[in-house]
């Protein structure tokens, strides 16, 4: 198999994010002829047209947008790599793909990595905030932060990063009509507020009698796929939720929100964050992996 063209993939990335050989050029250093051709002989080599050309303009074609995800991502890694092992200082640079649970990313997440990329004006985010567990060497993430448990973490390295509470609540507009329950049993009588998970069943972790974590299986009167959803559904009283303590607290610290079965409802869940073993040398991933681990020791996430 023919030893990838380095030369020939930058070309084509630069080519491609201008749709121009005179603008790559400029970029490279380099003559618009040499990087034409450079373009056509990473083309020969793979067998396929990546860029269509005309008199008027460039454009990618289906398999060049293909291949542009895939190999500005493998230049970045690159960079960032060679920068991570020859740059005394460590520069945290280059674009960093994150992936974290939607309402705890946009509360918690968010402004931790903001203040991140302040002090590092060369570091880019790309972030997406979703309930949906996404493999992150599928669909090229450089770090995923997951709450509980990890089924499958082959090609990955996992750091926990903290413990969180995740209590019951309910808004008080609810327990006036519907009673407060008694015992863990009761809540098979009340209306229950989860997420929309097909990976797991639905029910709340509790503390069983022996004092180890248990699981709780409930049927859900409203499902909410949204973390920050879940807990406006209960402060408008819909039911009974479970989520973890950073989202719920400033509710229940200014009584919108009351605790339910407090003396059950102690388990905690783990803050992992997870990054493919290919990512372990780039600084930036290293970089806020320490930040968010010193943050989940004092408390913060």
């Amino acid at each position: 198999m023919a030893q990838p063209d380095l030369q020939g993939i930058q070309a084509f990335v630069e080519t491609a994010r201008h749709l121009s050989f005179t603008e790559a050029a400029q970029v490279l250093g380099l003559t618009k002829s040499a990087v034409g051709k450079s373009v056509t002989r990473l083309e020969a080599r793979l067998g396929v047209t990546l860029i269509h050309r005309s008199t008027r303009r460039l454009i990618l074609t289906p398999d060049g947008e293909a291949y542009l995800s895939v190999a500005r991502h493998a230049l970045e890694d690159i960079q960032a790599a060679e920068t991570s092992l020859t740059s005394q200082n460590r520069t945290i640079a280059g674009r960093l793909r994150v992936d974290a649970p939607a309402a705890w990313g946009r509360q918690v997440l968010l402004p931790i990595l903001a203040g991140i990329a302040q002090e590092h004006p060369d570091l880019r985010l790309s972030l997406s905030f979703t309930d949906r567990i996404i493999d992150p060497i599928e669909e090229q993430v450089d770090l995923v932060i997951r709450f509980g448990e990890t089924s499958d973490t082959t090609g990955l390295i996992s750091r926990k990063l903290a413990e969180q509470r995740v209590p019951l609540v309910a808004a008080p507009s609810y327990i006036a009509r519907r009673g407060m329950p008694q015992t863990p049993e009761d809540l098979g009588r009340h209306d229950c507020i989860t997420g929309v998970r097909t990976d797991a069943p639905t029910g709340y972790r509790l503390t069983g009698p022996d004092g180890r974590p248990t699981r709780l299986r409930v049927t859900p009167t409203h499902e909410v796929g949204d973390g920050t959803a879940v807990v406006d559904a209960a402060i408008a009283g819909l039911g009974i939720a479970q989520m973890p303590w950073s989202l719920v607290a400033p509710a229940l610290s200014d009584g919108r929100l009351v605790g339910v079965l407090p003396d059950h409802a102690t388990a905690t869940v783990s803050i992992s964050a997870l990054w493919p073993e290919t990512r372990h040398l780039l600084a930036r991933v290293r970089h806020v992996v320490d930040v968010l681990a010193l943050r989940g020791r004092e408390g913060q996430l």
